[in-house]
């Protein structure tokens, strides 16, 4: 099987007083010319945030930034006016476009876990776009969920000819995977999965071409991301 192994302890780690987190592309002071990103997926940070502290008002831009939120809820307030809590089980996708400004929050009196994930679009200056939902794998088990997609029945339409799937694999249970577009990242949010050779455990990830069947060795979360064949950007 051909294919890219990437391992959690080969991500950057930084702890920054309230925030601690692991980053699997370079991203910020980290940087490894070895991990840039896959296709246009460019970021995915595994942050933790202590209790009353979080990202303060700030830009971005001509990036389509989806959140996933393991545990806790963090507040989003952005300058198109949406304001609201996400919480776990729940997925945000802010296309910032031509520009927008958000904070992201965590208002509890517990640490907030979470996924930042940055996908490259396809169109540039758009108009900005706020969408949200809720769907946790762990509700319906051993299938794939489609998180967000190019199609206008995905349940988030993303800027990129690009699909993100999640699910929760039982132990002993499988499940097939294939890229519809050019290539596979499936990285691993718990538990313990095996792909062809390749042993994977939370944090760990792998890029591949094939037609596989990705088998749970313990209860295991993955995020699938179906990529398409694009040459490499930074941000």
């Amino acid at each position: 099987m051909d294919a890219f192994l990437h391992k959690s302890e080969n991500r950057g780690h930084v702890k920054m007083g309230w925030l601690e987190s692991r980053h699997s592309f370079s991203f910020g002071n980290w940087y490894n010319p070895n991990y840039r990103g896959v296709s246009a997926l460019r970021v995915i940070n595994d942050d933790l945030i202590d209790a009353h502290q979080g990202f303060g008002q700030h830009p971005h831009d001509n990036m389509e930034i989806l959140t996933c939120v393991l545990k806790g809820t963090i507040t989003h307030q952005d300058s198109m006016g949406n304001h609201g809590g996400i919480s776990a089980g729940e997925w945000q996708l802010m296309s910032a476009g031509a520009g927008v400004r958000h904070s992201e929050m965590n208002q509890g009196d517990e640490q907030v876990h979470l996924l930042q994930i940055w996908i490259i679009p396809n169109e540039r200056d758009a108009e900005p776009n706020y969408q949200q939902i809720r769907l946790d794998p762990h509700e319906q088990p051993n299938q794939w969920h489609l998180i967000c997609g190019p199609n206008t029945n995905a349940p988030m339409h993303i800027r990129q000819n690009a699909e993100v799937k999640t699910a929760v694999i039982e132990q002993g249970r499988a499940l097939p995977i294939k890229a519809t577009q050019y290539i596979n990242y499936v990285h691993v949010l718990e538990g313990s999965v095996q792909i062809g050779e390749y042993t994977l455990n939370a944090g760990d990830a792998l890029a591949f071409l094939e037609e596989v069947e990705i088998k749970a060795l313990e209860n295991a979360q993955l995020i699938w991301f179906d990529l398409p064949e694009v040459k490499h950007q930074d941000s």
